[in-house]
């Protein structure tokens, strides 16, 4: 007699069919482990990523539900479909993009995607110029993109010219497909809060498509410290103390700004990076360099980047 069970190979869940009798006490066995600690590869996957614990809860239920799932089944108990499409809402640099790509790798990991490849298409790649080419275009993103996630930021951009606008058509091919592959398509669409939230409003049916709507909240100045040192770090590099306390100080003002166009993560890394080409140059003008050198990004660093004012 065969039977369904789960395999963690890898990291990739397989469902396998082997005879029952043989196979009782390694699946016991397996769901003990499980059981004591079944989350950790999720942990792991997502351990570089500050913050974003709603994300992460999001990610656990999934798996716990695809576990439960298989063990109903091999009781004769139906199983609930899983619906993965989720709309994301977050200012720019908090990991919208960076997050919808992961997830890809963590689906297909999963065995919730046939490929896992990732899909970014934007408005201009999607809306035609005359009747009929917008189905068009739509369809073949989607084809594209089947089997994995597609990702489209700025998505009220869809909604944006009204009723005789071709985005209208592009957006009921999407609301289609995302019921017709809903098995093996993920669709993710992102954007500012409150034009995500406009957008949900002119679209009424849209909103319960997706089970999954996050919100990707800004970073405060110690998560984006955090950001900072980690990025250098990536980098071999290490702040000074005194580099430190003055990219603080500086986050401290930017966010005390509100500036609606702050990019988060994105406006920290460009700091950083520009902070070491500061460094390269101090260095090869001081003349001679010490291995310390080589590693520390000083306050002068960031001061020098913060005159130029092109992050």
């Amino acid at each position: 007699m065969e039977t369904q069970m789960i395999q963690n190979i890898n990291g990739k869940i397989n469902i396998v069919f082997q005879d029952k009798r043989e196979t009782e006490a390694s699946e016991n066995s397996q769901f003990s482990k499980l059981k004591n600690n079944p989350f950790s590869h999720i942990d792991e996957e997502f351990s570089s990523f500050i913050a974003l614990n709603e994300l992460k809860q999001t990610i656990k239920e999934i798996y716990a539900s695809i576990v439960i799932n298989e063990r109903r089944k091999q009781e004769g108990l139906r199983a609930s479909p899983q619906v993965l499409h989720m709309l994301f809402k977050g200012n720019p640099g908090t990991g919208k993009t960076t997050i919808a790509r992961k997830l890809a790798k963590v689906y297909y990991e999963m065995n919730l995607l046939s490929k896992g490849h990732f899909i970014e298409a934007e408005r201009a790649d999607l809306v035609g110029e005359y009747i009929g080419q917008t189905a068009q275009k739509t369809r073949s993103v989607l084809q594209k993109a089947k089997g994995g996630v597609l990702f489209i930021d700025e998505a009220y951009s869809l909604a944006r010219g009204g009723e005789k606008d071709f985005g209208k058509e592009a957006i009921d091919t999407l609301v289609k497909h995302m019921e017709d592959d809903h098995n093996d398509l993920v669709l993710i669409l992102a954007g500012y809060p409150n034009e995500m939230d406009r957008f949900l409003s002119l679209n009424p049916g849209l909103q319960s498509r997706f089970p999954f709507i996050l919100d990707f909240k800004d970073y405060d100045v110690s998560q984006l410290m955090e950001i900072a040192r980690k990025m250098a770090s990536e980098r071999e590099y290490k702040l000074e103390k005194e580099a430190e306390w003055a990219l603080r100080t500086r986050l401290q003002k930017e966010l005390q700004q509100n500036r609606r166009n702050f990019s988060n993560a994105r406006y920290v890394r460009n700091i950083i990076e520009n902070a070491i080409r500061q460094h390269a140059v101090r260095l090869l003008q001081q003349g001679k360099i010490s291995p310390d050198d080589l590693v520390y990004l000083t306050r002068k660093d960031i001061e020098a980047e913060r005159k130029k004012g092109n992050d």
